[in-house]
Formats: structure tokens, C-alpha cells, sequence
């Protein structure tokens, strides 16, 4: 197919494209600025020159371009601001940014169109031990501050099966480790500070198990459908942080809960409050896919 990717320099984009081109699928990728252009060419891909937050300007660049599926994997991977608004920039990439990219795909011919979800949009809570699965309830709001990302992750998802020009799947992936996410093995890299007492358990991928289940899903999801893209072991968050430290060397970073609650409000709700665990068991049956590594450990190489 010939897929127009939002997102391919971000730490899922990249696997992603390379994923995509080894498939055999041809990549067009949005590109802001001439080092991300030089960055989709470095990938194998070919630039549009275009902001997905320009509506105006992403359906100019895109007359006279043709491609068969959409792929939204814009993310803001940023340190988290210590209160989360409505206009948080991950939340402006899943509405306004979904939005433009369902006109872009009216634009372009796409039938298919495939958008980033997240697990944690089953709750930031304790769920105890049992396992959820996509018939479960999903869009709960709890009430806290983490209520702004179940908002946009709600909005991303019904504006894409609420759309009539194309059929599409919601991604809803654990959440991401590996290069270039918050646990990158690389040595050198930056830790990412977690709870002294292991904190509460969530569902993890690895970026190039994420990047291979939307190959799958872009090749046999089905449409309407959400999948749960997880690992098989689901971990505390200070587990992670053992293992890309053993990884990357160097010291982790720990702190006590009240710290990180006082510090970064929306850190509490993540780290201590949500105890998770989901099925991928429909993304093995429907897509085919099963992740490469069995968990974070394997993932990163210290298994």
C-alpha cells in the first residue's frame, strides 16, 4: 500500500517506517522542518512538507498526492507538565490533529486509516488483578488530573470510527519502552525518575513490537476495531527502571511517591494510582501478531 505516515520521526515512527518499507509498503511522512525532511529521507521515506496542525496548509501540500491508508502516530513525548490542561499538546495532536488528518485522508483517496490509543484510557485507577480486555469499558474519567488525556484519547477514537469516508482501527498501545521513549536503553541516556516502592503495575511494548502490530492491523484489522498492543507481562514502573539501567548503566533516578505526586500531579496518577493489566489475546487471533519480546526484560537485553 501506499501509506501516508503522521509521526515518523518519533520514537514509534521511526521502527514504524522501516517496518512499513520492509513490508513492502511505500511511506509518505509529514515533515515540519527541513531536518525532519532529511530525517524521512534517512528512513527511506518520501517528505510532504506539512504541518498535521495546519489544516489549511497539510491539504495544499497534499493535492495531487494519492495514498491508500492513513497512519496517525503523532505524539508529544515530552517531560509532562506538572498540571495537565485541555490544551495539553498530546491532546491537541489526538483532536485537532485526528481531525485534519481525516480530511487529509479524503484528500489523498485513503479507504484505511489507522490512529494511536493508549491502554491507559481503560482508567488511571487500580483495576486489581484482573484482565481487561476491549469489550471491557474504555473513555472511564476517574476524576483526576489525568481525566484531560482520557478526554482526547475518547476524541480520537470517535472521530475516526464515527467517519464515513474511511475504515479504520484504534491502536491502543501499552505503554512504550525502548529507544527514544521515557525507558531508552541506550547507554547515555536520560532516566526517567520512578517510585521508590516499584509504584503500580501497567501494561508495556517495545517501539518495534508496537511498529509491527500497526503493519498488522494496516494489513488485516478490521474496521471499527480497537486492539489492545501489549507485551506478556505486564510490570511495576520501578521494574522498568531497573532493567534500562542495567541496560544503559548508570544510576537510576527514585523518588518517594509523595515527591513525585507534589512535583507533577499527572506522575501520581501514572505511577502509583493505575494498577493495570489488558489482554493483546485479539491482536494474536485478528492481526496475527504476537510481541517479539515476551517482556521489558528481553526487550532490553537483559533478560
Amino acid at each position: 500500500m501506499r501509506v501516508l505516515l503522521a509521526g515518523a520521526t518519533g520514537a514509534i515512527g521511526r521502527p514504524l517506517t522501516r517496518a512499513l518499507l520492509d513490508g513492502g509498503h511505500q511511506v509518505l511522512a509529514l515533515a515540519r522542518t527541513d531536518r525532519s525532511a532529511a530525517t524521512v529521507r534517512g528512513l527511506g521515506a518520501e517528505p510532504v512538507r506539512a504541518d498535521a496542525l495546519d489544516r489549511d496548509g497539510l491539504l495544499r501540500a497534499l493535492e495531487g498526492v494519492s495514498a491508500d491508508a492513513v497512519i496517525h502516530q503523532l505524539t508529544a513525548l515530552k517531560a509532562p507538565k506538572r498540571t495537565l490542561t485541555a490544551d495539553d499538546p498530546g491532546n491537541v495532536l489526538r483532536e485537532r490533529g485526528t481531525a485534519n488528518l481525516l480530511e487529509a485522508a479524503g484528500t489523498v483517496g485513503a479507504a484505511r486509516f489507522l490512529t494511536q490509543s493508549l491502554v491507559l484510557g481503560y482508567g488511571y485507577r487500580d483495576h486489581g488483578d484482573r484482565v481487561l480486555t476491549e469489550e471491557d469499558p474504555f473513555g472511564v474519567r476517574g476524576g483526576n488530573v489525568a481525566d484531560h488525556v482520557i478526554t482526547g484519547l475518547l476524541e480520537a477514537e470517535g472521530r475516526l470510527f464515527d467517519a464515513g469516508h474511511v475504515t479504520g482501527c484504534a491502536l491502543r498501545y501499552g505503554v512504550f519502552y525502548g529507544p527514544g521513549t521515557w525507558f531508552d536503553p541506550t547507554p547515555g541516556s536520560r532516566a526517567t525518575p520512578v517510585p521508590a516502592g516499584g509504584g503500580g503495575v501497567v501494561p508495556w511494548v517495545h517501539v518495534e513490537d508496537a511498529a509491527a502490530a500497526t503493519v498488522a492491523a494496516l494489513e488485516h484489522g478490521r474496521a471499527g476495531e480497537a486492539y489492545n498492543i501489549v507485551d506478556g507481562r505486564p510490570s511495576t514502573w520501578g521494574e522498568l527502571g531497573a532493567a534500562r539501567s542495567a541496560a544503559a548503566g548508570g544510576r537510576g533516578v527514585r523518588l518517594p511517591g509523595w515527591a513525585l505526586r507534589m512535583m507533577v500531579p499527572y506522575l501520581g496518577a501514572l505511577m502509583l494510582d493505575t494498577r493495570l493489566r489488558v489482554s493483546g489475546a485479539k491482536a494474536a487471533r485478528e492481526l496475527g501478531w504476537t510481541p517479539l519480546h515476551r517482556d521489558h526484560r528481553a526487550g532490553m537485553g537483559v533478560a
